[in-house]
Order: structure tokens, then C-alpha cells, then sequence
């Protein structure tokens, strides 16, 4: 029995998340006010296992009362003291994406009333929601993603969720388009040979065979690879024991390109061969 709470910012795309859970058999409700979530977990627990709550997730965002957001940590505390697994999803996108996200609908911002502007609205908004980010189990940064990449990436770390084993998501990103925002663990591999700089390869990507065999040939690549796989071996088992659902590891080169993809590729692969994580990659400057 699982409850999920999807927050963040808005048009930062908690409707597509709850409409891909509603897809996945999950009962949902947009907007609940925070303060009924116990009552609702009630209702879950009550249910029998072919019950239409045996998974659900919930709505929270900025039109709740700012009393209710405030207190979403004691709120959350409540939950997890029940006979149900609660997780907490939390999206978010950097202002210049939301300000263009919303000009390009037309739509209205819940909180540009009186005078505010979107972009006031904006950093009010994570303001009142900042206890729910706090404690979020996953946050997903959706400023490079679109509507059917968000989908694939829910469907991945949360509709196979459940089982008791921690989700890994392997990142690759180019630093020239910035730092993911999301993840836990960030990995810098400029320091390798940059494929780059070999007219063919250059428009390659990390998943091509002459950029793997081009990058195997090179003996730091290994090495590098080794101590990030070493240092993710030791430490993830100690996330995984305090609970924690989900991780996102980010590799980063130049451009997102050619070595940050190719580690990603690789560490992916290990970690599913070894089979205690489940192990998603995902190349942000591919799409």
C-alpha cells in the first residue's frame, strides 16, 4: 500500500506525474488540503487490498493555506506513522523555464493577484513551499525535460517502485548547460580525453561504437570509472539502509555529449548486472 505526494512548482508538471500514476492504477486527487492527508491515510489503511486506495497519490500545491504548508513536517510524521509505505515527489524548474512555460499557455500563476508579478509569484512560491521540498524522498528538476520524458522517468522510478529496492538514476549532463539541480551525488569527468577533439567523432555520442572503443583505449578512463563504481558500491548500501528510495547520480563533462554519457552507459549497466539497485539512465543533452 503506497502513498505518494506530488508537489512543486507550478508548470513544473505535477499534473502529467499524477496523470502517469492515475495511468498506473494509482487513485488520485489533485490538490487535497495538506491538513486531510491523515484522514485520508485512514481511509487507505481501513481498505481491503483490492480497495481502489490500495496505491494513491495526492496533489499538494501553493492553493493550500500557508498554515498547512508550514506544517506539512508534522503532517508527514503522522503519515509515516501508519501501516503504509509514504514517499514525497517534488517538482521544480528554474525560473527562466517557468516564466516561459507560462507565457507560452497563457496561463495564470495562482498567486499573481494583486499586483505581483510571475516572477515575484514564482519565488513566493517556493518560499511557501519550502518544507514540502525539504523533505521530499525525489525531486525531479523538469527545466530540460519534456512532457514525454517526465512521463518515461515516473513510470521508471515510481510505477516499479514498492519492493523494498532503491532506484538509481545515472544522469549524464554537459556543465555548459548547468549543474542538475536534483542530484545527490555529482561526478566531474572533463578531466578524461574528450572525443571531441577528433573530427570523427565529434558528432557521436557516448552510446556510438567508435566513442566506446575510442574511451576503452584510454587508460584513465578506466580508472576514473573505478573509483566512481568503488565509491558508489560502498556508500549506496548506506542510503539504502536509512530508508531511502531513490538517488540520482550525476555525471557531467562539457557538453553532455561523448564521456559523461558513456560512463553513465557503463555504470548503469554494472549496477543492473549486480542487481541490489535498480539502475535507470537517462542523458539530459541528448533529447
Amino acid at each position: 500500500m503506497r502513498l505518494f505526494v506530488v508537489s512543486g512548482t507550478s508548470g513544473a508538471g505535477k499534473s502529467v506525474v499524477l496523470d502517469v500514476l492515475e495511468d498506473l492504477g494509482f487513485y488520485c486527487i489533485d490538490n487535497l488540503p495538506a491538513s486531510l492527508l491523515p484522514a485520508f491515510a485512514d481511509e487507505m489503511v481501513k481498505a481491503d487490498r483490492h480497495h481502489p486506495y490500495e496505491d494513491a497519490a495526492v496533489g499538494i500545491d501553493v492553493r493550500n493555506l500557508a498554515n498547512d504548508l508550514a506544517s506539512f513536517p508534522t503532517i508527514l510524521k503522522e503519515l509515516r506513522g501508519r501501516t503504509l509505505e509514504c514517499k514525497v515527489l517534488f517538482l521544480d524548474a528554474d525560473d527562466a523555464t517557468l516564466l516561459k512555460r507560462f507565457s507560452e499557455t497563457r496561463r495564470r500563476h495562482p498567486l499573481t493577484r494583486g499586483g505581483i508579478t510571475l516572477a515575484e509569484a514564482i519565488r513566493h512560491e517556493r518560499l511557501l513551499l519550502e518544507q514540502i521540498s525539504l523533505n521530499a524522498d525525489l525531486r525531479v528538476d523538469t527545466s530540460h525535460t519534456n512532457v514525454h520524458q517526465l512521463r518515461d522517468l515516473v513510470r521508471a522510478r515510481v510505477g516499479r517502485s514498492g519492493d523494498g529496492t532503491m532506484s538509481v538514476l545515472f544522469k549524464s549532463f554537459g556543465y555548459k548547460h548547468g549543474v542538475p539541480v536534483d542530484a545527490d551525488y555529482v561526478f566531474d569527468v572533463r578531466c578524461l580525453p574528450n572525443p571531441h577533439w577528433e573530427p570523427r567523432l565529434r558528432p557521436l555520442t557516448g552510446k556510438d561504437p567508435e566513442v566506446i572503443e575510442f574511451l576503452e583505449h584510454q587508460p584513465q578512463v578506466d580508472r576514473l570509472f573505478g573509483s566512481i563504481k568503488t565509491f558508489l558500491e560502498a556508500w549506496l548500501p548506506q542510503f539504502e539502509a536509512e530508508d531511502r528510495s531513490y538517488m540520482t547520480v550525476a555525471i557531467g563533462c562539457t557538453g553532455g555529449q561523448h564521456r559523461s554519457v558513456y560512463i553513465v552507459e557503463r555504470l548503469a549497466a554494472h549496477f543492473s548486472s549486480i542487481g541490489r539497485t535498480k539502475a535507470l539512465s537517462r542523458h539530459r543533452e541528448l533529447s
